[in-house]
Order: structure tokens, then C-alpha cells, then sequence
């Protein structure tokens, strides 16, 4: 695994947000895909489950960006109904990188360029170390459940 200089320039910028929230996980770039959570977790050696995938929709045609496992889908009206939402669909590739600035298979969850709001499943919480996209389909970085609602302000929200 590659880090450092070596990382594409998305994946930089979110290891210098990581650095400046004061993480100790660092963006590393995979030799394989990590577009999926099945792949990611198949190149960690790892459950899927500890894969935090970053999915982005459009709630109420504002981006609302979503960290589930990667065991889980989403349930769109459970989750607009939790949150208060009056629509919820998934977001187009070009509203993704419009409100992250990543393309969609690496989103990480920070690093955009103007805050998004974030809902965090806590099934999440069932695994020590979680797995998050780093920027790019290649790329990932280690944390906590703690650690990622701190450093979305997510809202912790059973998303099915």
C-alpha cells in the first residue's frame, strides 16, 4: 500500500483534512479496485461490513451524504422518514462530484468542497475499524465509529 506523495491529488486532500482533524489513519492507495465494498474489503482482507461506504443522494434535491456498512442498503423512505426528509433518491454522477469534488466509488467522508450533511448508520459501531474511501476507487483509510461522526458531524440515523 502507497501513501503520501505518491497519492492522487483528491486523495492528498483528504489525508491533509484527516491530518488537520488530528487522525491517525492515513489515505493508502490500493493496487486493486475499491470502487465497491465487496472489492474493498476483499483487498484488506476484511467483512464487508467494515467497509463504510460513502453513498450520496439528493434529499429534497440537497446532497445528503450516507455512511453504511458495506453489508447494508439503503432504505430511501425509512431514512427520509427518520430524518425528515421528503424525498430522498440517489444522487446522479455528476451531483456527486458537484457536492464532494470525488467521483462516485471514492467519496470519502471529508474533503468536499463545502460541508455536507452527513447521516452515519450505527451498525457502523459493530466493527473496532472501520474502512472509508479516500478520495478515489483506489484509495482508503482506517478509523473508528467515533472517529467518523466526529469528523462528519454526522448524524447517527439507522438508514435500513
Amino acid at each position: 500500500m502507497n501513501q503520501g506523495a505518491e497519492l492522487p491529488e483528491r486523495s492528498r486532500q483528504v489525508a491533509r483534512v484527516l491530518e488537520e482533524l488530528g487522525l491517525s489513519g492515513r489515505v493508502r492507495a490500493l493496487p486493486a479496485s475499491t470502487r465497491t465494498a465487496a472489492e474493498a474489503a476483499q483487498a484488506l482482507g476484511c467483512e464487508v461490513g467494515a467497509i463504510a461506504n460513502s453513498l450520496v443522494f439528493m434529499a429534497d434535491e440537497a446532497p445528503l451524504l450516507v455512511m453504511t456498512s458495506g453489508r447494508h442498503r439503503v432504505d430511501v423512505e425509512l431514512l427520509a422518514e427518520r430524518t425528515g426528509k421528503g424525498r430522498i433518491r440517489r444522487a446522479e454522477p455528476e451531483e456527486v462530484r458537484a457536492a464532494t469534488g470525488q467521483a462516485i466509488g471514492g467519496v470519502a467522508p471529508v474533503g468536499h468542497p463545502k460541508p455536507v450533511e452527513t447521516v452515519v448508520d450505527p451498525s457502523l459501531a459493530d466493527h473496532p475499524t472501520l474502512w472509508a474511501a479516500g478520495g478515489t476507487p483506489n484509495t482508503i483509510f482506517p478509523l473508528t465509529y467515533t472517529e467518523l461522526v466526529e469528523i462528519t458531524g454526522g448524524a447517527e440515523v439507522p438508514v435500513n
